[in-house]
């Protein structure tokens, strides 16, 4: 693997970085700022055949997105979280999905039991727009989970589908947040962009969305959405990296408006399927220059809010 400005290009067999030396440059980045650790809210932890499709699509990525998608962290399930352990990650998620019908109930019986055995896990689950879904939503969040997580590219499906109105109406009442990658990047989908999210949050305006990746493909129109209505968040996955910043750049007229919605914005790396080091994602973030109370509120202070941790 050759590395350019950060941004990761195949060229071979893709080393993880060493635990130890990577773990120290991580604390190096969240210590000096006098935090406990940080607060990822935006991880992959699925079950192994699921996580091997998974990266399967990665490794096929370069025709779908144009570019090459080497997986830095393609190592097993307890590897990869001692990882996130080792770095001081306090709190991290098990962000799961469907991409089709009688998928997401096996998926959220996976991960309550991967909650279980990991305490400092965020006890995720998913849904998808069935028959069956308000049901299985209901057992989840009465079984104990924390955060959901949407994939409306992947799933191909419109957040406004009248089968997914007693999950909204369910996820509102509870105040359990989603976590939504519901942008066009980095492929769109027929159902991507802000306007089937807009149409969700005006019959469920309190419903709890955490915008994946900023909404990577359509920023600005997602900042919106997070001004507009009190309980949408976003979260970095991703965003500003050298990796993103070559093919989707944030506008830089967008840029104050970040530091408006401080209180607004979660810290996700989408560990461990990226094309970098764990490291870049907190390097640029803290290369914004938007201040330590900035990267304590986004690493840590806000998720630990909104999940009373």
């Amino acid at each position: 693997m050759c590395i350019h400005h950060g941004t990761a290009t195949l060229t071979g067999p893709v080393t993880p970085p060493d635990p130890a030396r990577e773990a120290a440059r991580v604390r190096a980045l969240w210590e000096p700022l006098g935090l406990p650790g940080i607060i990822d809210v935006h991880t992959h932890f699925m079950p192994e055949r699921v996580m091997a499709k998974v990266w399967d699509y990665f490794d096929g990525a370069g025709p779908k997105v144009g570019r090459t998608w080497p997986i830095t962290y393609r190592e097993a399930e307890d590897e990869r979280v001692e990882r996130l352990r080792s770095y001081g990650v306090l709190a991290f998620s098990s962000m799961l999905y469907p991409h089709k019908a009688d998928m997401a109930a096996w998926l959220n019986s996976w991960s309550a039991d991967f909650a279980a055995r990991h305490p400092d896990c965020l006890h995720t689950a998913t849904f998808f727009p069935e028959p069956a879904a308000g049901e299985y939503v209901r057992d989840a969040i009465e079984s104990g989970a924390r955060v959901f997580k949407s994939h409306i590219q992947v799933g191909e499906y419109d957040p406004r589908d009248p089968l997914l109105d007693p999950v909204w109406g369910q996820l509102s009442e509870a105040r359990v947040p989603t976590v939504i990658h519901c942008g066009s990047g980095p492929v769109a989908g027929p159902f991507t962009g802000p306007e089937p999210i807009a149409g969700v949050l005006e019959r469920y305006p309190e419903v709890p969305l955490i915008i994946a990746h900023m909404g990577m493909g359509e920023y600005s129109g997602f900042l919106d959405l997070a001004e507009r209505y009190s309980a949408v968040y976003l979260d970095t996955t991703m965003a500003f990296t050298d990796f993103v910043e070559e093919i989707t750049p944030f506008p830089d007229s967008e840029r104050g408006r970040l530091v408006d919605l401080e209180h607004k914005i979660l810290l996700g790396t989408d560990f461990p399927n990226i094309p970098y080091p764990f490291a870049h994602q907190l390097d640029a973030l803290a290369g914004l220059g938007l201040g330590d109370d900035w990267l304590r509120s986004v690493w840590h202070g806000n998720a630990a809010r909104l999940f009373d941790l």
